[in-house]
């Protein structure tokens, strides 16, 4: 089958990419991935979210953004897209093949396949996911207002994280597993000027308890084991861009993030463009995703003429 544009991904970027194509005529087929809806339909309340003032939950909003672009004529297709050969040259077709089977041959191709919060890997982070387990504090530190909470991580990104729920929150623990912080030196000066954070050194979180949530945390340091009660776990060690599937065709940064050229969404492929989190290192926020995903469409449509 050949189309005009292609999109992989069903996350704020994906539906928004494929709502502006739609508009511009490019008669998007977007294939929803292993997560349709993306990493929203993992959370529960959304507060932040432009157009929602009285806050809606993940898998609304992205159901509103799925019905969206199907009326305005997206093509969504269940799916997961298991290989691309791209194109040799700008005349060329974009090949995609679906669950190893249906091939499409597409003129654009937008990846908006988004990226993976990284876990510890604990059962517990599974059974209090939307109950007290987040991986963002800007999304979720709104719940938590005037709660005790902890972050995991050492790192810029911790530090930062840190801090913002500091100013929500009545007590914020770091939880570091070394004796030292990763982060620059400006980030830690900030964690350590600021009274309500304290830090937990050479410590690790062994699991997590609560009877309708999370109520606290099983620390072990030094050997010992201690129950840290809080009501909310934050995970500050990382994200995993899921850019595997277009390397090393796709140029990408060192973490794995695929490289565009600022403002717009272009790889160094032509006719290939990539928005949301795959591409973005720095915000991963919803809304920011969202507008990458008009640019990429616009993008799109600029290239096919």
């Amino acid at each position: 089958m050949k189309v005009k544009t292609l999109i992989i991904g069903s996350g704020p970027a994906g539906f928004t990419a494929a709502i502006y194509a739609s508009r511009s005529g490019l008669n998007p087929v977007l294939f929803e991935g292993n997560l349709p809806g993306g990493q929203l339909t993992q959370t529960t309340e959304i507060e932040n979210f432009p157009g929602y003032p009285d806050g809606i939950t993940g898998d609304e909003l992205m159901e509103d953004l799925r019905r969206q672009a199907v009326r305005l004529g997206a093509d969504v297709r269940q799916g997961v897209v298991t290989r691309v050969d791209f194109a040799q040259d700008a005349g060329s077709l974009h090949r995609v093949t679906v669950d190893d089977a249906e091939v499409f041959e597409t003129q654009t191709l937008i990846i908006a396949t988004g990226a993976s919060a990284k876990y510890l890997g604990l059962d517990d982070e599974r059974k209090y996911a939307g109950m007290g387990v987040s991986a963002c504090a800007t999304c979720d530190g709104f719940f938590y207002r005037k709660k005790d909470v902890a972050v995991v991580g050492g790192g810029d990104t911790a530090c930062e994280e840190a801090q913002y729920l500091a100013s929500l929150c009545n007590k914020v623990y770091m939880i570091v597993r070394r004796d030292v912080l990763r982060a620059s030196d400006a980030m830690q000066q900030k964690v350590r000027n600021t009274e309500n954070i304290e830090i937990l050194w050479n410590s690790q979180v062994r699991g997590l308890y609560g009877e309708n949530g999370v109520e606290g945390a099983v620390i072990e340091s030094g050997g010992v084991t201690s129950r840290l009660a809080i009501s909310g776990l934050f995970l500050a060690i990382g994200h995993h861009p899921n850019s595997e599937l277009f390397r090393p065709a796709l140029m990408c940064d060192d973490e794995g993030y695929i490289v565009v050229k600022h403002p717009g969404t272009e790889t160094n492929i032509p006719g290939v463009f990539a928005c949301g989190d795959v591409a973005d290192p720095v915000y991963r926020q919803a809304v920011s995703a969202a507008g990458s995903g008009c640019r990429a469409a616009m993008d799109a449509k600029r290239f096919l003429g």
